[in-house]
């Protein structure tokens, strides 16, 4: 795992369609970036309301029809147990947003398997798992990406890495199965936080005044155990992007008037 990440920065919005529509031209404009130079971008996405709205708002960006997306590969930090297709899913909730959308070969999208494929949660993780590994990087046996998206919890939690569980103290696999979660569905898959933490840069997407307590927390330098949100840190920038009524507790340093 990587020893220095960059310091974490919030930019702030004055609500949640702000929110959305200032990080979906971000993102392409690193997406066009990464793919200008002749490299291949890996971008890890996220589920909930913050996630699928920064899709749609992509969707509706001009500059959607000008990127390569044959060079561009998208995972999931994490899904959720279900079938294929299911409404529950984030890369259900991502294709419907953006991913059919585009010009995209059916290869570069990197799901994992549903509840309906015939194997159990744990080969499931243990594929997607040999899928990560097919793409290594310097730092392990996964993509390093480009973009990692996360939301964030109330409680804290980013992925399906919940507060105070053995799932955020996994180092030795790329991906682990979640039972018993706190959050229905009650089984998941999630990327670890070697991962996460070896991307390029983490983009925590939040909003509402129930996010204000954890981000503060996260800020503040709380230990990952009991907030994982706090751990979540990339390789060249961690950047948590926020709406007003999340930013309640965020110290003025912090504040990124600029990027």
């Amino acid at each position: 795992m990587p020893e220095g990440w960059a310091e974490k920065r919030v930019v702030i919005s004055p609500d949640p369609a702000e929110l959305a529509a200032s990080v979906a031209p971000r993102f392409l404009s690193r997406v066009a970036k990464r793919v200008d130079e002749g490299k291949l971008a890996h971008i890890s996405l996220t589920g909930g309301s913050m996630g699928s709205a920064v899709l749609a708002a992509a969707a509706r960006n001009p500059r959607v029809e000008q990127i390569d997306w044959s060079r561009v590969h998208f995972w999931w930090s994490d899904e959720r147990w279900v079938p294929l297709g299911h409404g529950d899913r984030n890369d259900a909730q991502a294709r419907e947003a953006l991913l059919d959308r585009l010009d995209i070969p059916a290869e570069n999208i990197h799901s994992t398997l549903g509840s309906d494929s015939g194997t159990d949660l744990d080969a499931a993780a243990a594929a997607y798992a040999a899928e990560l590994a097919r793409f290594p990087s310097r730092e392990g046996a996964w993509p390093s990406f480009d973009v990692c998206f996360l939301g964030v919890g109330p409680d804290g939690h980013i992925a399906s890495l919940f507060p105070d569980r053995a799932e955020i103290q996994v180092t030795d696999r790329s991906v682990v199965a979640v039972r018993d979660s706190p959050k229905p569905p009650p089984e998941r898959i999630t990327m670890t936080r070697p991962v996460i933490n070896s991307s390029k840069r983490v983009w925590l997407v939040l909003a509402g005044t129930d996010k204000a307590a954890a981000l503060g927390l996260a800020l503040a330098g709380a230990s990952y155990d009991s907030v994982p949100a706090a751990g979540a840190k990339g390789r060249k920038r961690t950047t948590f992007f926020v709406d007003r009524a999340a930013a309640a507790q965020v110290p003025p340093e912090l504040i990124d008037r600029e990027y």
